[in-house]
């Protein structure tokens, strides 16, 4: 190898290092097997091949868009200008076609020009063709990382709104019918870790119901998860229901009763709650919320009902300073926001004749004979 900085590539028939600062020269037609450069001896003929004058500078310059053939013939016509293309062509050991294939390219280039008198091209020298050719490198390098900051944009745009929809897939999952609401409590059951809250709104519990809810409810509570159950008063006078609160209360679980729910509702280790999709028909399934955007408000109601329930052990229903049941002081309210016997059974989960009953009653303790009476009465002794 050379010992200079810059490795030169000797010319045809060379015995020594010669300093060609012009640029690459290739070999002519005939190198020695061996060359002399002072008193070091450097490579055979094929290594001597493979020599060009600047490694480097010759990346660079096809990071400008010059690849090899095409800066070799670019460098010949500036070390020499005059020779043609039959000359270019035997002095590089290439076809006449890839000389003129590469000067085609430098003219694309703007690196050839036409001399003056306008017969033959010239090379342009680098300070101006390539610094030329530079800038219009970086132009377009400066247009392209707009256009990848553009891109970035909308990748961010697209990004924000498919995580969006994700997350909306994610945190809200459709339970299309009852059985597979069943089949989730079961698997939310065996999977529970601390505590199941459950508003249990509407009439009497169908049988069918309790059944389905013991089996999960006791593997949940034999693991020591906590069941806190809010169940509407009226369920106080339904036997099966009572039974399983008693059921429930031996497990360890908690039940207490308010008068109004304002929807069925179970909530799993405060991180999942299941809602009905239709709340005037649980047959239809629930709706499997997650996060704590959604399940936390949920959590806040349960507890504020918790507090004002009372124990669903305490037989019959309790009283308060009025001698009111949660029930009774309920129905006064609803009938005084102009709901009818039917809307203020529904809210109550009472039957038709429930509510008549309990309103005559009500009558009777208010010395009223007439429903407006009654409700003059109850403002009067603080009941409204």
């Amino acid at each position: 190898m050379l010992s200079a900085p810059l490795r030169k590539i000797l010319p045809s028939g060379a015995t020594r290092c010669h300093d060609f600062r012009g640029g690459t020269k290739s070999l002519g037609n005939y190198v020695p097997d061996h060359f002399v450069c002072g008193k070091h001896c450097i490579a055979d003929r094929s290594e001597a091949m493979m020599m060009i004058i600047d490694p480097g500078e010759g990346r660079v310059l096809q990071a400008l868009g010059l690849n090899a053939l095409t800066e070799t013939v670019y460098r010949t016509l500036l070390a020499e200008p005059d020779r043609g293309v039959e000359q270019i062509a035997a002095k590089l050991h290439l076809s006449e076609a890839e000389v003129r294939e590469a000067l085609d390219e430098l003219l694309e280039l703007t690196l050839l020009r036409p001399a003056s008198d306008s017969r033959t091209l010239r090379a342009v020298s680098p300070e101006v063709g390539l610094i030329r050719l530079l800038a219009h490198n970086q132009n377009q390098l400066l247009h392209r990382q707009q256009q990848l900051e553009t891109a970035r944009t909308a990748i961010a745009a697209l990004s924000a709104e498919y995580t969006d929809r994700r997350l909306d897939d994610e945190m809200v999952v459709r339970l299309d019918s009852l059985e597979a609401v069943r089949d989730r409590l079961e698997e939310l059951a065996a999977t529970a870790a601390e505590e199941c809250l459950s508003l249990m709104r509407g009439g009497a519990v169908r049988p069918d119901s309790i059944q389905a809810g013991k089996h999960p409810n006791q593997v949940a509570l034999e693991r020591g998860v906590a069941i806190r159950s809010i169940f509407q008063e009226s369920f106080r006078n339904d036997p099966d229901t009572l039974r399983y609160a008693r059921w429930l209360a031996d497990l360890g679980g908690s039940t207490r009763t308010v008068p109004i729910l304002p929807m069925r509702l179970v909530i799993v280790d405060r991180s999942i709650a299941l809602i009905p999709s239709d709340p005037s028909d649980g047959r239809r399934g629930a709706l499997e919320l997650h996060g704590a955007a959604l399940v936390q408000p949920l959590c806040a109601l349960f507890e504020e009902l918790w507090r004002n329930g009372a124990d669903f052990g305490q037989q019959p229903a309790p009283r308060d300073d009025q001698d009111l049941t949660g029930s009774e002081r309920a129905l006064l309210q609803l009938l005084g926001q102009g709901h009818t016997d039917e809307s203020a059974g529904r809210k109550l989960g009472l039957s038709l004749r429930t509510v008549r009953r309990m309103m005559k009653d009500l009558m009777n303790r208010l010395g009223a004979e007439s429903r407006f009476q009654a409700g003059a009465q109850a403002v009067r002794k603080d009941w409204l």
